[in-house]
């Protein structure tokens, strides 16, 4: 018999949301003999199950595959209270950095793909703008040394991406994300030896009431700030350009009044959010929707589901620009709501507004995507579009 939603599927890679449909109507609280794990669909549950940290715990890992070493050092795979000191120390240091300070390299940075797009006409909206824009930022902001956008793109979604055959992770994806938290760590020594006016300088420098954060947990710490930087930005950006693509009433109001911007981004985190699932564990037997779920069981959170379901959203399968969604879950909730929203919403805003002025036209050159195979997130490994 196969089963209703199999998370190491291409069909759930490339378009989840009819899978989800069926869970939320029939399988609310659904059991993946395959995934060995629960699988919770429906906005109200899995917001108070996000909510919920120490029922539904991240002390073991937040990522449907983990990747070793990870849990229990960082902010996604701790619970309170030590994911409140350590969710401090971060704030912190994100204080000491300005967003403001990153308008003008984003718009220097997309102008200049812009016009390498425009000398081309066919286009990569991946490679030659999204990963590039958020790779620059993220390495300024971190301090990082440049390094090309397309190298450190395949290591992060190598270390993200799971084996379908093997159902989870293969030493591939391990050594990807060994590789690159070694690069982190060699960065992290030379700012205990030469501080600087950076991210990476004050995470590794703070401090609240004598707690500091570890040199393991400045390291993974700063890994997942690339992971998330680059992977979920560049792809959020590169879905909400997907979306702009098919809706072009809403691309042409866009174009002609930029004060819809904000409200479009927000739709298309609901609408076709890239972070679409992530795990926790239980720590008690519970009863949800006539299932027995045991303490110790592994849950997964779908906020792409959640997101879509008609008991919250209006006609949830429709991009609305002048919907407002309020309460969507395209950042999470509760204790682990996403640290880098202001980062995503202003880079991601400034980004396309550059883009639109330039490029208020486009389409796809192909509706046949290639996905990263991805147990927890949704992104196109290339966007082929063409200046219409």
């Amino acid at each position: 018999m196969q089963e209703p939603f199999d998370l190491y599927s291409h069909a759930i890679d490339a378009n989840p949301f009819p899978y989800y449909a069926d869970l939320r109507k029939n399988h609310p609280c659904y059991w993946s003999e395959k995934g060995q794990l629960w699988i919770l669909t429906r906005y109200a549950d899995v917001l108070s199950a996000a909510q919920d940290w120490e029922t539904f715990s991240s002390a073991k890992g937040n990522l449907i595959d983990e990747i070793p070493g990870r849990s229990g050092n960082t902010l996604g795979t701790t619970d309170p209270p030590r994911h409140d000191r350590m969710r401090a120390l971060v704030n912190k240091a994100f204080a000491k950095k300005h967003l403001e300070h990153l308008i003008v390299p984003t718009v220097e940075i997309a102008s200049r793909q812009i016009d390498l797009i425009k000398s081309k006409v066919d286009f990569d909206f991946v490679s030659d703008f999204s990963s590039v824009i958020t790779v620059e930022i993220l390495f300024q902001m971190l301090g990082l040394p440049a390094r090309e956008p397309a190298k450190i793109r395949n290591l992060v979604v190598q270390s993200i991406s799971t084996d379908k055959k093997a159902r989870g992770r293969n030493d591939s994806h391990n050594n990807a994300f060994r590789h690159l938290t070694g690069f982190l760590a060699k960065e992290i020594a030379k700012r205990r030896q030469n501080p600087a006016d950076d991210l990476i300088t004050h995470l590794a420098n703070a401090e609240i009431d004598g707690y500091r954060l570890t040199e393991l947990e400045v390291t993974l710490t700063t890994s997942m700030f690339v992971i998330a930087g680059v992977e979920s930005l560049s792809s959020f950006m590169s879905i909400f350009a997907l979306n702009l693509a098919d809706e072009t009433d809403a691309r042409h109001r866009i174009v002609d009044d930029n004060s819809l911007m904000a409200q479009a981004i927000e739709e298309s985190l609901r609408y076709n959010t890239s972070a679409q699932r992530f795990g926790r564990n239980l720590t008690k037997d519970i009863e949800m929707h006539g299932q027995q779920m045991k303490a110790g069981d592994k849950v997964a959170l779908a906020f792409g589901a959640a997101n879509r379901d008609p008991r919250k959203f209006t006609n949830p399968d429709i991009y609305d620009l002048d919907r407002k969604p309020l309460g969507h879950l395209g950042f999470g909730a509760g204790k682990h709501f996403c640290i880098g929203t202001s980062l995503a919403r202003q880079v991601t805003q400034t980004a396309m507004l550059t883009f639109l002025a330039e490029i208020p036209a486009f389409r796809m050159q192909s509706r046949e995507l290639n996905w990263v195979s991805s147990s927890n997130f949704r992104s196109p490994l290339s966007l082929p579009m063409r200046i219409a």
